[in-house]
């Protein structure tokens, strides 16, 4: 695959995850979309690192991975923003009785 086939389904990604994002009103589809959101960001760090490694780094590895290794610590950060995410989302059920995004003004009480 091209660069350009790769930049074009991460940018169809990534909006498809920020319509699911501002559109749905369920806590667990809205996370599921930012997860969406994040695995776009991936693919478009990855194809970068893939492509556009400058001519004469093949040889310096870490020079070459960078846009990996950025990939690993956006998912690193999005399992931590999912377990505090579905922690949240428990709380919510338990006091509201819903998962309803506008209800969530009811959790200050």
């Amino acid at each position: 695959m091209s660069l350009e086939a790769m930049l074009i389904i991460s940018a169809v990604l990534f909006t498809i995850g920020l319509y699911g994002a501002l559109a749905r009103r369920n806590v667990l589809a809205v996370l599921m979309s930012i997860e969406l959101m994040f695995n776009a960001v991936n693919l478009t760090l990855v194809a970068m690192a893939k492509y556009v490694a400058p001519a004469g780094l093949e040889e310096n590895l870490s020079a070459v991975l960078t846009g990996q290794v950025f990939a690993v610590f956006i998912i690193t950060v999005a399992a931590a923003e999912i377990a505090l995410g579905l922690g949240i989302v428990f709380a919510m059920y338990r006091n509201t009785g819903s998962v309803d995004l506008t209800q969530v003004a009811e959790l200050r009480n």
